[in-house]
């Protein structure tokens, strides 16, 4: 008997239910006989009303009326109620006459009850409806056959909009026979007639269950955690299914024509997903907003989104740094179309040539600037060391260096998880610019100059030379896919994640004195198995690992490490008010003692002594070593001539 109250709304709304049965019956009486109530009151008001409640009771438990949630409330409810409540109307009025005769009962009487009752039952679930979604064409939806059979993964709201517009779409090709509830708390409810049938763990039976065996997963909750994402693709390649996504709450309310039950495939970043960060997205608009704001490197993958960012939040202009004319003219043409009221400059120079760099920030007197151009593919790098060195290391002091004489409120450096205890040139590059701000900025602001501010943080998925386009690129070409080693992990986040981070880093950086010139780290969450998301892609694509599509394992390039860190021993982990991240105490060293360093590391990169460079990098940065491969092998009288420059400055012996 209570199978359909065994939660605790159920039994709510059944209590509810029963006390409108109740009343309808008194208040229908008096709707037709108005003050003749008294007098029928004494022949069988009370008696009728009992009778009538417990039938009304009895019928309610028997017509499935509490699995559905009334949050969801729509026509097909509707339809369920008059259903019950004609039935309780059938019952009650031959039992009525067996005690009554009908003998002063108005013929009229069951009418307007069977009016009273529904309206009493209704009203409170399409009016509670109405209070949530604040529109009426919500709860207007109707059934109509569909044809692939799928299960839904999620019954909350994005299941509810699923299949109200499902209901709406007559060509709709999908035809959705049950709904998994990763919680669990809403098992044996139904949305919209659908019911509940188990969590994720009850696939196999569910599956057995059903009226029509379902061929895809469509997971309809925006964000899902990144591990019950790889639980529901590994469970469903068990049974052959598909998952894909279902559109976006905000596609499906927007309530437009094309596309709207578009099912997605479920993407690489699904599988990383972790939890928003409740970003103060208010502090950061109001950091760009009238400003002008200048970003170094404004076509690649983290530049770009820097600027569409940006540029959503209003400044007074923006300047765009690149030196690949193609991906400049890329970014430039996309803000031309997507915000054409923007003023903004694309400027065509590198970040090496100091000339260039200081004529430019004279000029616009930026007052943000977002340094994200650099040499990031560590093998590449590892070939090209003097180039790693010039950009990385030297550009970004160029950057800082005409910031600071610019009067440029703010400077943001890009860093990287690479330049913790780094075994590459491209890490060690970085961790020398690290070095450079961090020394920089107390004097800087001693002066009430140029803030800096320093952003570490992994892997950025889909970034140029990122591992998920190259796995995307050779799944294209049949495989196989390359894993330098089957243990080795990394740190993921998506570009847009990790932009809005280093906003909110600015954010910080600027109003907190005591942040500025201290190291963001970006919380990345947990590192990932390579090897695992090398399987996760293949089944994506609907294909098995080592089955349809080979791994194979090509060992460590150079410089490349099994795992990375994103703190370095020596730097303490510090609060910070900012969700999403950390700061790092910095690993200070006396400026002048830094510049003479670098001012040497330069003499080398620019006359091309790659061994000489090399150990520069290696006293800079006591952490790295160079591979003896990469030293003395390669050098030959044209591009690496005999140095006889002063040996390199240590600097563990300047450290403060």
């Amino acid at each position: 008997m209570l199978g359909p109250l065994r939660h605790n709304r159920a039994r709510i709304a059944f209590a509810h239910d029963v006390v409108m049965a109740a009343a309808s019956f008194p208040l229908s009486l008096y709707l037709r006989v108005g003050d003749s109530m008294p007098y029928l009151a004494d022949r069988y008001l009370w008696q009728g009303t009992a009778i009538f409640t417990c039938i009304a009771a009895a019928v309610f438990l028997f017509s499935r009326l509490y699995r559905g949630i009334w949050r969801y409330a729509s026509i097909n409810d509707l339809v369920a109620l008059t259903r019950a409540v004609t039935i309780v109307i059938l019952i009650f009025l031959p039992l009525l006459f067996i005690i009554t005769r009908l003998e002063m009962v108005p013929r009229s009487l069951p009418i307007i009850n069977w009016f009273v009752l529904l309206a009493m039952l209704g009203a409170p679930r399409f009016l509670y409806r109405l209070l949530k979604d604040r529109r009426l064409d919500n709860i207007l939806a109707v059934n109509d056959p569909n044809r692939m059979p799928i299960l839904l993964v999620g019954a909350g709201d994005g299941a509810e909009l699923f299949l109200r517009e499902m209901q709406r779409d007559r060509h709709s090709p999908y035809q959705v026979v049950g709904i998994l509830d990763e919680k669990g708390t809403r098992v044996g409810r139904e949305i919209h007639n659908v019911p509940v049938v188990g969590t994720l763990n009850d696939l196999r039976d569910v599956i057995t269950r059903v009226p029509i065996p379902p061929r895809k997963l469509v997971i309809t909750k925006e964000n899902l955690d990144g591990e019950l994402v790889r639980q529901v693709v590994e469970k469903a390649e068990r049974h052959g299914l598909s998952v894909s996504r279902a559109p976006r709450l905000t596609e499906l309310r927007s309530g437009l024509d094309s596309d709207r039950l578009a099912i997605r495939p479920v993407a690489v970043e699904d599988l990383l997903g972790r939890p928003q960060q409740p970003l103060d997205r208010e502090s950061m608009a109001a950091l760009v907003r009238g400003r002008r704001v200048l970003v170094t490197g404004a076509g690649g993958t983290i530049g770009s989104e820097l600027v569409r960012q940006i540029a959503a939040k209003e400044p007074a202009e923006l300047v765009l740094f690149d030196a690949s004319e193609y991906q400049l003219y890329q970014i430039d043409m996309e803000l031309a179309e997507t915000r054409p009221g923007l003023k903004r400059e694309a400027i065509l120079g590198d970040v090496r040539d100091r000339g260039r760099v200081d004529e430019t920030m004279a000029r616009l007197r930026p007052e943000l600037v977002f340094h994200a151009a650099a040499l990031k593919h560590v093998p590449m790098v590892e070939a090209n060391p003097v180039e790693g060195v010039l950009t990385n290391a030297l550009g970004s002091r160029i950057v800082a260096d005409a910031c600071r004489a610019a009067g440029v409120a703010c400077m943001v450096q890009i860093s990287t998880d690479k330049a913790v205890n780094p075994t590459n040139v491209m890490g060690a590059t970085k961790r020398i610019a690290e070095a450079y701000i961090q020394a920089l900025d107390p004097v800087s602001r001693a002066e009430g100059g140029t803030r800096y501010v320093v952003v570490r943080f992994g892997n950025v998925l889909g970034s140029t030379g990122s591992v998920v386009p190259l796995f995307q690129r050779q799944l294209a070409a049949g495989g196989p896919l390359t894993v330098t080693h089957p243990d080795i992990t990394r740190f993921f986040m998506t570009v847009r994640e990790a932009v809005e981070l280093v906003l909110q880093a600015a954010v910080v950086g600027m109003e907190d004195a005591e942040a500025a010139g201290r190291i963001f780290v970006l919380d990345m969450g947990r590192p990932v198995k390579v090897m695992d998301l090398a399987h996760q892609m293949i089944r994506l694509a609907g294909l098995q690992p080592d089955k349809d599509i080979e791994i194979r394992i090509t060992g460590l390039r150079p410089g490349e490490k099994l795992y990375e860190e994103l703190l370095h021993g020596g730097e303490a982990e510090l609060p910070t008010r900012a969700p999403g991240m950390t700061l790092a105490a910095p690993r200070t060293v006396d400026l002048d003692a830094m510049r003479r360093a670098l001012d040497e590391l330069e003499s080398d990169a620019r006359a091309r002594r790659r061994n000489d460079v090399l150990r520069r990098i290696g006293a800079l940065v006591p952490e790295y070593e160079a591979d003896p491969a990469t030293l003395a092998s390669r050098s030959d009288p044209e591009t690496d001539p005999e140095s006889d420059s002063e040996p390199p400055l240590d600097m563990r012996h300047i450290a403060e």
